[in-house]
């Protein structure tokens, strides 16, 4: 299933062939004549040339260069989208979808200017909604425009997790992140102990003889878990000495707190954002999120997704990441949704990527 994202449209001129490469995918759904008519006599056809999936890119530059007239000639297909005849067939409907950065030519055969119209359209949007699942049976359970009010809760009992977790949104492999863990609790055994003792060089072992302290007794050498408990204390001290980030209060009671900073303009409604998130209950439990693959978009301000989103984002540079508490008015209200009990505070770790 695709949703429509953005208006789309473009003049295509006889003997002035349009090259296309849209940024995201494109629905095409009519083909019309314009006002003008310069030849009431004859049809105009409108192809299409596109290049075939599956074709092989060359190894090296050599390869494409000694290919490039065969690739030419091999990896594109035409196509006729329609053809108009004034006064008898001056509009087609269509349903062909150009995807996005890839390279499509359109040119007119004929003497008359034609109009292409569609729509700019998201062919996953169940893949990035943070508010439901990929079953259609649970889409209206997640229905973002469904808001109640009838619940009223006390911002100033909230209670807001901090979030010093900067990387939580860093694409990486889960496997590799948990085996990894896993090893690092393992207490390691006397005899891999002795091996990293003894694999100290004998330079180190000579700098670690010379030093004396004040009396002239020997200092003893640094192990490793050592080093890792000074550095652990290190960080620790690091973190309580960073100051706390300031908790603001929105539209609707939904607060705020900004754990970094980004760049650039800030976002503002009317603006197409791209994010990453993690949605919480205040139990801790996580009930959706988006931290990898294809980023979540929508309009700002323009009910696409719940209202505490709507006013939660607005003020966010790129780069930034803030934590939303969002109380149940502006979230579900009194609407149970699939993970999500009625009347929850939900709270979201957001990420802002990019301002379109």
């Amino acid at each position: 299933m695709a949703i429509s994202v953005a208006l789309w449209s473009i003049t295509a001129t006889p003997g002035e062939p349009s090259v296309i490469s849209p940024p995201s995918d494109i629905r095409i759904t009519n083909i019309a004549l314009g006002e003008e008519i310069t030849d009431e006599n004859s049809r105009t056809t409108i192809k299409l040339v596109y290049r075939r999936p599956g074709s092989d890119e060359p190894d090296s530059e050599d390869e494409e260069d000694d290919e490039e007239e065969e690739n030419d000639n091999s990896e594109l297909s035409t196509t006729v989208l329609c053809s108009l005849t004034p006064g008898k067939i001056e509009q087609a409907t269509v349903d062909v979808v150009l995807t996005e950065d890839e390279e499509y030519l359109i040119e007119v055969v004929g003497k008359n200017t034609v109009y292409l119209t569609g729509n700019y359209i998201d062919q996953n949007p169940f893949d990035q909604d943070p508010y439901g699942d990929e079953d259609d049976s649970e889409e209206e359970d997640f229905d973002l425009q469904d808001v109640s009010s009838d619940v009223e809760i006390n911002p100033d009992e909230l209670e807001i997790p901090s979030s010093d977790d900067e990387g939580r949104f860093e694409e990486i492999d889960d496997a590799a992140a948990a085996k990894s863990a896993a090893d690092s609790k393992k207490r390691p055994r006397d005899s891999d102990a002795m091996e990293t003792d003894e694999k100290l060089s004998k330079s180190q072992q000579k700098k670690q003889k010379k030093l004396k302290a004040a009396s002239g007794e020997a200092v003893p050498a640094a192990t490793p878990e050592k080093k890792d408990e000074k550095k652990k204390e290190k960080k620790e001290k690091a973190e309580k000495e960073k100051p706390k980030a300031e908790t603001k209060t929105v539209a609707g009671g939904v607060k705020l707190v900004d754990n970094k900073t980004g760049t650039g303009p800030q976002a503002k409604t009317g603006d197409m954002v791209s994010m990453r998130y993690i949605g919480k209950l205040e139990n801790g439990k996580i009930f959706d999120q988006n931290t990898k693959g294809k980023p979540f978009k929508f309009r700002l301000g323009k009910g696409e997704v719940i209202k505490g989103w709507d006013v939660g984002i607005v003020g966010m540079q790129v780069g930034g990441e803030r934590l939303l508490t969002i109380p149940a008015p502006m979230a579900y209200g009194k609407k149970a949704q699939s993970g999500i009990p009625a009347n929850s505070t939900l709270i979201f770790e957001v990420k802002l990527l990019s301002i379109n």
